[in-house]
């Protein structure tokens, strides 16, 4: 798949203080539709159906359609794909090709419930219509028994300037999210901007998906915006330990993330952040201290117990 331009150029009227006005160009980050078409087998025939459109960021649309497949349970290994690809034209006035096909095995069960759900997705709120917490739950492990990876505080309040440094499209239009996966040493190992921010991560796991690489259990992912209910599901479908939020996060992304025994972090950011559940995958300075402490301790009492071992 080429790699799509996306960001592009307009002329604006640049109004500063003192009312000097100039004519400049300015760049802006691409919003297209893509409409996500499912191909498989129903009563023998082969069948095609679109389930949802999303405003996206145009490139990674493979990755994207196999994100969101997986993150909403319709598909569970990639394995089940037969075929990604783009088809029919261009929209009018536009160079994008916004509908991708994701073709199943024949032998792929599915979940036509789901599929009559009919999702209509925006670039701002995700996936709309889901009204109770109990029909995002479908598909959804815990990871309470998997208390690792363990976070160093220090190594976490690096990721925000080693994310934001790494958006380069960002940079030209400020108006991308992005979502990134680093591991313990605070390596980014990879990123997606869109200018949605369950695109960003629908794309970042359907990487991962695609690869055979799922879960994802040794990782932590931090997104630029708030940690929402909707993003909080996708990382637990994809198996990841520890969500970041740059931004703030909702009571329901809270309370999925404690029911579910993620490590759900916000506003980390100007070195500080908020630990809402899951504190048992975060070491600090004073988790350190505490525990030199109790190892002191426990040197004295055994270096006293054997001095009377010893008087005795």
């Amino acid at each position: 798949m080429k790699t799509q331009v996306n960001f592009t150029k307009k002329t604006v009227r640049r109004v500063k203080s003192g009312g000097e006005v100039s004519v400049e160009q300015d760049a802006l980050a691409v919003e297209e539709p893509l409409e996500i078409r499912l191909g498989f087998i129903k009563n023998g025939k082969r069948t095609h159906k679109s389930i949802s459109i999303t405003m996206r960021t145009p490139g990674d649309d493979f990755e994207l359609a196999a994100g969101f497949l997986f993150t909403e349970g319709i598909i569970k290994s990639a394995d089940q794909i037969t075929k990604i690809k783009h088809c029919g034209v261009p929209a009018k006035d536009s160079i994008f090709n916004n509908t991708v096909r994701v073709d199943l095995r024949s032998d792929v069960k599915i979940d036509f419930k789901r599929l009559e759900r009919h999702f209509y997705t925006s670039s701002s709120c995700g996936v709309c219509g889901k009204t109770s917490i109990e029909a995002l739950q479908t598909g959804v492990c815990s990871l309470a028994e998997n208390t690792s990876p363990i976070f160093a505080a220090e190594t976490i309040h690096r990721l925000p300037e080693i994310l934001r440094t790494s958006q380069n499209v960002f940079d030209r239009t400020g108006g991308l999210h992005a979502a990134a996966l680093f591991n313990q040493a605070g390596e980014m190992e990879s990123l997606r901007e869109d200018v949605g921010r369950h695109n960003a991560v629908d794309k970042i796991i359907g990487t991962k998906f695609l690869a055979g690489k799922t879960p994802v259990s040794d990782k932590l992912l931090l997104v630029s915006g708030r940690a929402s209910f909707e993003l909080v599901q996708k990382a637990l479908m994809a198996g990841i330990p520890i969500l970041a939020a740059v931004g703030a996060p909702s009571s329901l992304a809270v309370e999925l993330a404690r029911e579910y025994g993620m490590t759900l972090l916000g506003f980390v950011r100007d070195n500080r952040f908020n630990i809402y559940c899951g504190a048992e995958r975060i070491e600090s300075q004073d988790d350190f201290d505490l525990e030199k402490k109790e190892k002191v301790k426990s040197g004295k009492f055994e270096k006293a117990k054997a001095s009377i071992m010893t008087a005795q």
